[in-house]
C-alpha cells in the first residue's frame, strides 16, 4: 500500500510561515505534499507578461527553495483545479487536501465542486480561515443582519477582537513533516508566459512607517505608504502580523484601513451580485454617457487634468496607483466624464498588481456613489484643487507628466464646472426616475 499524504492547495497564501491550513495540514499526521495551481480558468484571460503571474512564480521559487532545505519540494501543476485533482489522486494515496478559505464567486463556486469530486472519493476537504482576521458572519448586527456602513462595523470589529485573532502559528516547528518528495519546477514559460518587467515592491511595515501613516498617507509624491495591498493579496504576509503591527501602534489609523479591508470582504460575501450590479439598485436609473473615445484618453493618461493623468500612468507603467490618486482618477472617470463604474473598475482589474475583487469593486461603488457607505453623489472631487492639497510643489506630477506645461500636453477633456453640473443634473435626474 502506498503512503497516504496529506495535499496542503496554497491560493491565496503565498508563503509557508504563519498559515493556518498549513499548520493544520502539517499536524494532521501524513506527510504534507505542498501544492499551487496555476489555474487556466484565470490564466487564459491574462496577457503573456502578466505581472502578477510574474510575481506568484518568483513567490513559489522561495517557497520551493526553503522545503528543498527540508528534503521536499513544491508541486506547481498548470490546468482546471478538478481536473488536476483527478490526475493527482491517480498519482498519490490522498488522505486529504487542506486549504484556506477564499470569499470571491468564483472561488467559493470553484472549492464547491473540488470538494465534492474529492468526497466522492473519500477524500476529506479541509478548509480554514486565513487571509482575514473575521469572516462571513463574525461581525454581524446584534438582529444577524450583515453591517453595510464602515463605522459600526469597524467598532464591533475592535470590541470583537481578542489575542486570539491575531496570535500567529508557528507552521516552521513542522516543516520536518513535509512529504520528501522531488517535483520537476514549472517555468514561466511551460505555462505559456513571459517575465514581466513591472515587478512588485516590497512592503514596510515599520514603527515609524505606521506611526506617520495619517500624516503622510494622502501625498502620492511621498514614500508614505506600506505598500503591502498586493502581499496580502497573495498572501505573502499573514493579516495577523499586519494586524500585530497596527495594534502596537498609538496611531490606529493603518488598522482602520485594514478593517475597511474586511468590509468590502464581507460586503461580497453577502452580496455577491455587486461584482456587477449597483449595491444601491436607486442608482440604476443613471444614464452613463460612455464615451468611448473619453474613455480611451482616461485610460491612456491624456486627459488634460494632470493628477489624473499622473494616476494612470503611474498605473499603466507600474502596476501600482497612490490611494488618493485612486479615488481622484476613479471620480473624474464616472463624475465628470459620467462613464460606468464598471468600466473602470475592469481595467483597474487588468492593471493592478493588487487586484483584489473585492476591494476593486467596493472602492469603485463608493466613489460611484452608487455603494455600500458611497460617498455622496454630490460629492465631485475638483481635479484641480486635489492638487493643492495633496501636490502642491507638483513632484508626483513632474515625475509622470512631464509635459504637463508644454504644449504637447492636451487640452483639458471637460471644464470642471461644466462637468459637475452636468454630472449632479444625471445622477438626480437616474434616481428620480
Amino acid at each position: 500500500m502506498k503512503n497516504k499524504y496529506t495535499i496542503f492547495w496554497h491560493r491565496r497564501d503565498l508563503r509557508i510561515e504563519d498559515n493556518i491550513g498549513l499548520y493544520h495540514a502539517l499536524n494532521s499526521g501524513k506527510k504534507v505534499i505542498s501544492l499551487f495551481i496555476f489555474d487556466t480558468e484565470i490564466l487564459e484571460k491574462l496577457p503573456e507578461n502578466d505581472a502578477r503571474v510574474t510575481f506568484i512564480h518568483q513567490e513559489l521559487t522561495k517557497i520551493n527553495s526553503t522545503l528543498q532545505e527540508y528534503g521536499s519540494s513544491l508541486l506547481v501543476k498548470q490546468g482546471k483545479p478538478k481536473k488536476v485533482f483527478k490526475e493527482l489522486i491517480d498519482t498519490f494515496n490522498l488522505a486529504a487536501v487542506y486549504t484556506n478559505h477564499d470569499y470571491e464567486p468564483y472561488a467559493t463556486q470553484r472549492d464547491k465542486e473540488v470538494k465534492a469530486f474529492l468526497e466522492e472519493n473519500n477524500i476529506k476537504f479541509n478548509t480554514f480561515k486565513d487571509q482575514v482576521i473575521f469572516e462571513k458572519d463574525e461581525i454581524v448586527k446584534n438582529d444577524g443582519d450583515p453591517y453595510v456602513v464602515y463605522t459600526p462595523y469597524s467598532k464591533k470589529w475592535l470590541a470583537t477582537l481578542s489575542k486570539e485573532n491575531y496570535k500567529s502559528v508557528n507552521c516552521a516547528a513542522l516543516y520536518d513533516n513535509f512529504a520528501k518528495e522531488s517535483f520537476p519546477p514549472l517555468t514561466l514559460k511551460d505555462i505559456g508566459f513571459k517575465e514581466s518587467q513591472i515587478k512588485v515592491a516590497p512592503y514596510s511595515i515599520s514603527e515609524d512607517m505606521i506611526d506617520e501613516y495619517e500624516n503622510t498617507r494622502n501625498y502620492p509624491a511621498i514614500e508614505g505608504t506600506s505598500k503591502l495591498s498586493p502581499h496580502l493579496r497573495f498572501g505573502t504576509i499573514s493579516i495577523r502580523k499586519c494586524v500585530k503591527k497596527g495594534l502596537d501602534s498609538d496611531n490606529q489609523t493603518f488598522l482602520k484601513e485594514l478593517i475597511w479591508r474586511e468590509f468590502f470582504m464581507q460586503i461580497l460575501w453577502h452580496y455577491p451580485e455587486t461584482v456587477t450590479n449597483n449595491f444601491k439598485s436607486k442608482y440604476d436609473g443613471i444614464k452613463w454617457r460612455n464615451n468611448e473615445e473619453e474613455f480611451k484618453a482616461w485610460c491612456n493618461g491624456k486627459t488634460g487634468y494632470p493628477i489624473v493623468d499622473a494616476g494612470m500612468r503611474e498605473l499603466n507603467e507600474s502596476g501600482y496607483m497612490h490611494n488618493r490618486v485612486r479615488m481622484i482618477t476613479a471620480s473624474f472617470l464616472c463624475k465628470h466624464l459620467l462613464i460606468d463604474w464598471r468600466w473602470g473598475e475592469s481595467y483597474f482589474a487588468k492593471k493592478l498588481l493588487d487586484f483584489d475583487l473585492a476591494q476593486n469593486v467596493g472602492n469603485w461603488q463608493w466613489v460611484a456613489g452608487t455603494g455600500c457607505d458611497a460617498a455622496p453623489y454630490f460629492r465631485i472631487f475638483n481635479p484641480t484643487s486635489q492638487i493643492k492639497k495633496y501636490d502642491e510643489s507638483y513632484k508626483y506630477i513632474e515625475k509622470w507628466v512631464p509635459e504637463y506645461q508644454k504644449d504637447s500636453y492636451p487640452n483639458k477633456i471637460v471644464a470642471h464646472k461644466f462637468a459637475r453640473e452636468r454630472c449632479l443634473e444625471t445622477y438626480k435626474e437616474g434616481i428620480d426616475n
